[in-house]
């Protein structure tokens, strides 16, 4: 049970690490993605693939509006998926400018368990009112984003040469119907090998909850493509039970060239 727990929190890991402090309020017009992209990961314990997840960008609209239509999946397969079946999804409906959510939907499915959740936003200059089928009706801060929005946000606006080796960037977030704080340290570029060569990253060391899985603050590594795509290539997870590896297997739609190879 908990190596696949590792599974079923894949993807609020790839949404949640890269949002960076405070989010501006200004309009942006996409240049790190857009619709049409679809990244495809596989979770793999030593030569054992466990999971899968996908994230994908697509127009739709919605409440009368031209929306992206954000979505991640991540689910079992093979033996893991015959022990303890794994079907989650999350989903953000967001302002194509702003990125900030219309909508977002949690749909878990993990072997028995179930929970099913819709938030509905409306944001205001001095903060965002939403309405949860769970909790009712609330305020929240101004300029809050739900998970999937958080990623793509973070990709759009914050990933650069201009961070420092060290710095913790500290932000808060709507996540399974509450107000979410989280950490992450940057730890500068680094080289690593992977499928499609050897690519240059930004590392980060997202701060994890320690107890149901992870040991310490730090059992969690994140390497991010250096390059206008900003895409998540690996994430690597430190447990107990031993070290579990997700990496980007497939891409399409991508909105600039895949250029951060090294020789």
């Amino acid at each position: 049970m908990r190596k696949l727990y590792v599974i079923s929190s894949l993807l609020y890991i790839l949404s949640v690490y890269s949002l960076t402090g405070q989010v501006p309020e200004n309009k942006t017009q996409l240049q790190s993605f857009g619709a049409g992209e679809e990244l495809v990961y596989t979770m793999n314990y030593g030569f054992v693939t466990g999971g899968e997840a996908i994230l994908s960008a697509k127009d739709t609209v919605l409440f009368g509006k031209k929306l992206l239509h954000l979505t991640g999946t991540g689910y079992t397969v093979g033996l893991a998926d015959a022990i303890y079946k794994i079907r989650d999804t999350y989903e953000s409906f967001c302002d194509p400018e702003t990125l900030f959510p219309a909508k977002s939907i949690r749909d878990i499915r993990e072997g028995r368990y179930r929970y099913y959740n819709e938030v509905i936003y409306k944001h205001g200059p001095d903060s965002t009112w939403l309405e949860s089928q769970k909790s009712g009706q609330k305020y929240v801060p101004a300029n809050i984003y739900d998970i999937i929005s958080a990623f793509y946000a973070g990709r759009e606006k914050y990933f650069n040469d201009s961070m420092k080796k060290g710095d913790v960037i500290t932000f808060l977030s709507y996540f399974s119907d509450e107000l979410f704080p989280l950490r992450i340290r940057y730890m500068g570029i680094e080289t690593i090998k992977t499928k499609f060569g050897k690519l240059e990253c930004y590392k980060f060391l997202p701060v994890t909850e320690v107890g149901r899985a992870f040991k310490t603050e730090e059992d969690m590594q994140v390497w991010i493509t250096r390059d206008k795509n900003k895409l998540p290539v690996r994430v690597r997870f430190n447990l107990t039970v031993g070290a579990f590896v997700c990496d980007l297997e497939q891409f399409r739609g991508l909105r600039n060239p895949f250029s951060s190879f090294v020789p």
